[in-house]
């Protein structure tokens, strides 16, 4: 699937979460000095945000592309949270 050209700059959702549970990794590890650790904290909350942005656009889509059962589209909120606990 192609990317929108504002996307360009932001990782895939997947590219980015890898990156988050590596930095989760590492920091758990502990052997970080203190400078790296705040940058790789830093670079952890961005990719957070944009894996939150990608999946709330995700969650819109969905909300979208719902239609009833002659073909017309209806919105009709997606529930994340209850699908998870299925």
């Amino acid at each position: 699937m192609a990317r929108k050209k504002a996307d360009l700059g932001e990782p895939a959702f997947e590219e980015a979460l890898g990156e988050l549970e590596s930095i989760v990794r590492l920091m758990e590890e502990g052997n970080l000095s203190l400078d790296e650790a705040l940058a790789k904290f830093e670079r952890g909350i961005c990719l957070s945000r944009i894996c939150a942005k990608k999946l709330e656009q995700a969650e819109k889509k969905i909300d979208l592309l719902l239609c009833s059962e002659n073909g017309q589209i209806i919105l009709k909120p997606a529930d994340i949270a209850e699908a998870r606990n299925e």
